[in-house]
């Protein structure tokens, strides 16, 4: 008893100590220059043809691309998807094709929704890659073809929502042949969409002969298959998000290809804690998923994979998810948490942890927030790590962070730049690296 009592004291020394001397090291961050984000060649891992593989001057060019971008008040918020199409479509212009862009944008149900009309992506757009876009009302029948076929040679097309049709998410071959008839190629550029079998990713290369990646497909195919057949070890993986039963397959895969260290964050960590023992109180846990995360606890360390768990976590007594409230929240060990208590992001302590797990790594995948991100104060511990990644990569380590909530963190931190890919897959960059095919990818010509 005196030796628990005693053992208690110094965690609770030692632990206000390590947050009193300021270690949050991770918010100095230096200068550092973009590096060079190409991938070496891995043309091995890249066996479906390229839009560079194509012969593109005066051939209309259907571009599936991924513009499913917040627009408020006929204004896009965030841009980051669009400019990240950019390349293909600037590569495909200056080959002098006839460009026809396809998008879905929200989930209309097959009707016609004003609020999801990609009208406000084509002005948006032109100002970007500086150049006028047309907009068809449609994305088949009369109103498109007739857009189609007043373009030129570089001209650039943005068709309106293939949601507007209850046909694209049943990937009907009918109205899959009516967008193949707009094109004399096909390029699929929406790695976000590829893993929906739908009729703009999938049975639209039924009826186009040639149907190659974008450059934004081919890169995240390139690094993610880097990643699964070759990564450079130390190999770590940073996991978060809410549920453990969503990152299973992930989890094991990842074991399956020798990762050596897994750092576990967010809600889906309070599951793991519970099956040590902790108490997690009014944290997120999946209980039925406990005996899970025991197998995947005794399965780490039979096979000698480091499994870090917050060390400490920011706890409220009583959450209400109302943006802009005044939140009550402290930072304890996580061996001290109480009734009532729910842990909402990870603690000082933690970041610092994890961060020193990076410190020799070379390979580090980073997907899902480390707590409840898009509620602010409990945003800081994703930061953190959207810092210490970034000091990875200034080190050399090839990082790659997917998932919107990482996405953003890194954005928000400043250090977008300084990763080394960033996926715009979310449920796309989870099943690819679960091992699972992606049908818009299967789909595509082989070279």
């Amino acid at each position: 008893m005196a030796f628990d009592l005693l053992f208690v004291l110094l965690r609770v020394i030692s632990w206000i100590v390590f947050v009193t001397q300021g270690r949050y090291e991770l918010h100095e961050t230096k200068e550092t220059k973009a590096k060079d984000q190409s991938p070496k060649d891995h043309s091995d891992l890249m066996p479906k043809l390229s839009i560079r593989d194509l012969n593109l001057k005066g051939k209309r060019a259907f571009i599936r691309v991924d513009f499913n971008v917040p627009i408020k008040d006929g204004s896009v918020e965030d841009n980051t998807r669009i400019r990240a199409a950019i390349p293909t479509i600037n590569y495909a212009t200056e080959q002098g094709a006839r460009v026809i862009l396809a998008s879905h944008l929200g989930r209309p149900k097959g009707e016609r929704v004003e609020k999801y009309s990609l009208r406000p992506v084509a002005e948006h757009l032109s100002k970007l890659i500086k150049k006028p876009v047309a907009f068809a009302e449609d994305c088949i029948g009369e109103a498109a073809r007739a857009k189609v076929e007043a373009l030129k040679n570089s001209d650039v097309l943005l068709l309106e929502n293939l949601r507007f049709h209850s046909e694209e998410e049943k990937n009907d071959d009918g109205f899959a042949e009516q967008l193949a008839s707009l094109c004399d190629v096909y390029v699929n550029d929406a790695f976000g969409a590829a893993h929906r079998a739908h009729a703009s990713t999938a049975a639209i290369t039924k009826f186009v002969k040639q149907c190659a990646a974008g450059l934004l497909m081919e890169r995240e195919l390139k690094f993610l298959s880097r990643v699964i057949t070759d990564p450079e070890h130390p190999f770590v993986a940073i996991l978060g998000g809410a549920k453990v039963s969503d990152k299973i397959p992930v989890i094991n895969a990842l074991m399956d290809r020798k990762v050596d260290k897994l750092l576990i964050g967010g809600a889906m960590a309070y599951t793991l804690l519970k099956s040590e023992g902790f108490t997690a109180r009014n944290s997120v846990v999946e209980n039925d998923m406990l005996q899970t995360a025991t197998e995947i606890k005794k399965r780490a360390e039979a096979e000698g994979i480091e499994l870090l768990l917050p060390t400490d976590h920011q706890v409220v007594d009583s959450y209400e998810p109302i943006k802009g409230q005044d939140i009550l929240a402290k930072t304890i060990p996580i061996e001290f948490t109480k009734a009532g208590h729910a842990g909402m992001d990870i603690g000082v302590e933690t970041v610092t942890h994890f961060a020193n797990a990076l410190k020799d790594a070379r390979t580090i995948i980073w997907n899902g927030p480390m707590g409840v991100f898009e509620e602010p104060p409990f945003d800081q511990g994703t930061i953190g790590i959207a810092r210490a990644v970034a000091e990875a990569a200034d080190r050399g380590a090839t990082v790659i962070v997917g998932g919107g909530d990482s996405v953003a963190a890194v954005t928000q931190a400043g250090v977008a730049d300084r990763i080394t890919h960033i996926s715009t897959g979310g449920g796309a960059t989870l099943e690819f690296l679960a091992g699972e095919e992606l049908p818009g990818v299967v789909a595509l010509s082989e070279k």
